[in-house]
């Protein structure tokens, strides 16, 4: 079903809530099985890259905005999603990237970053200045979050004008804890407040609107509240709608907007279903997917282990091993304990930091030669039972790796669209 990000909030009015799924991922692998999935279904295919992940300075991916908009375009294309069926969106667009620089040098960075994802054609923008740059408080108030994210939409609103194209539509606020999942084991996560919930927006409408920018904001459809889900390393904190009925109200009295729910991974359909219904119809995921990827990596790992003579003993988690301790800036501030904690964490933690290796060389070559060992093989149906037992059905014919790659992803896509269907 195609739904409009500007359409959320007044279908959720005349009871009729749907969401859309957000899929904050750069793998091709989950790319791919995100816009076949809104091929098949004529479905909202809406993409998200954040800021670090893809800036104009190219981020950890190496990509900028318009590389990444290419990205998304050639597999669209061969996979024949139509264009019309896709919304790009950047996430956390603020200093973050830059925040142990002075806020002018930071900002100044950010207003960059702003105007490469708008030129590159991304419509939906969440605005988050919300963290304090050199020498200030690690977490700043409404106010100068408010002047800080007016910049930044100024910048974007100067290059939707000049590109002469669909104006940027605006998510604001952010949440506690930082999305990607905390580092420890947790018990209870407080929903934001109403009260919070109110200033953040009535703060950002005068500062907006004394810059000159009350256009801008009637643009922003979303709010980033957090209404009491996440994960930690190994557990994850489901949605109690028990929790959220004074933050609720806030959209009673607050029409233009719906919230906006972050870390969202691994939550289920029931839960996805009941945040949808209670005015949370735009779905973060981006973990959870390449989760369920090294998943089946690691199954046809131990299936080619067992299944091919010259392959080795689980050669690809060697590799990842390998390449995770040689280069253990990504997950060694986010992994504690023995070294047999940290080395099951490094593959199986559901904060997922393998994911910020799979498009490394070395962890390319492995992929590469799991998928040449198994290609066109016919897998035994017991070998499937003991290693990826809802894999049986690529059992007794020739495989295609990659396609159950798909097929694993699209498990997990397929919860969240059935959750998004809440109301129909």
């Amino acid at each position: 079903m195609r739904i409009a990000l500007s359409e959320l909030a007044s279908l959720r009015a005349q009871g009729r809530p749907v969401g859309i799924a957000s899929i904050c991922s750069a793998h091709p692998i989950v790319l791919r099985a995100a816009l076949r999935y809104g091929r098949d279904h004529s479905g909202t295919v809406l993409i998200e890259a954040t800021c670090n992940q893809v800036n104009h300075l190219g981020g950890y991916t190496g990509m900028t905005p318009s590389d990444f908009a290419a990205l998304v375009q050639r597999i669209a294309k061969e996979e024949g999603c139509p264009d019309d069926l896709i919304m790009l969106g950047g996430d956390h667009l603020g200093p973050n990237p830059w925040r142990d620089k002075p806020a002018e040098v930071a900002m100044a960075e950010a207003e960059r970053m702003v105007a490469a994802y708008v030129d590159a054609g991304f419509q939906k923008i969440h605005l988050d200045a919300s963290m304090g740059c050199m020498g200030e408080a690690a977490a700043l108030d409404d106010e100068t979050t408010a002047h800080r994210a007016a910049r930044l939409a100024a910048a974007a609103e100067a290059s939707a004008k000049r590109a002469g194209g669909t104006m940027p539509l605006y998510v604001i606020g952010t949440e506690v804890p930082p999305p990607g999942g905390a580092d420890h084991a947790l018990t209870m996560i407080e929903p934001t407040s109403a009260s919070a919930a109110r200033r953040t927006i009535d703060i950002h409408r005068r500062v907006f609107t004394e810059a000159g920018l009350a256009e801008a904001f009637a643009r922003a459809i979303g709010l980033v509240v957090q209404p009491g889900v996440e994960f930690g390393n190994h557990n994850v904190i489901r949605y109690d709608r028990s929790r959220i009925d004074a933050l609720k109200q806030v959209l009673e009295d607050e029409p233009q907007f719906v919230f906006e729910a972050h870390s969202t991974d691994y939550q289920g359909i029931a839960p996805l279903t009941a945040l949808v219904e209670d005015g949370f119809p735009i779905l973060k995921v981006g973990p959870e997917l390449t989760f369920v990827l090294r998943e089946a990596l690691y199954g046809l790992d131990l299936i080619a282990s067992d299944l091919v003579p010259d392959y080795g003993e689980r050669p690809l988690y060697a590799a990842m091993e390998a390449l995770m301790l040689a280069h253990p800036e990504n997950w060694s501030r986010h992994y504690h304990g023995t070294e047999d904690r940290q080395r099951w964490l490094r593959h199986y933690s559901l904060s997922d930091r393998i994911r910020y290796y799979w498009a490394s060389e070395e962890a390319q070559s492995a992929v590469a030669r799991l998928s040449d060992a198994l290609a066109g093989k016919s897998v035994p149906l017991p070998l499937f039972w003991q290693h990826m037992p809802e894999a049986e059905r690529f059992s007794e014919a020739p495989l295609d790796p990659e396609e159950v790659l798909i097929w694993r992803v699209t498990k997990s896509l397929a919860e969240y669209h059935a959750a998004c269907g809440a109301g129909r």
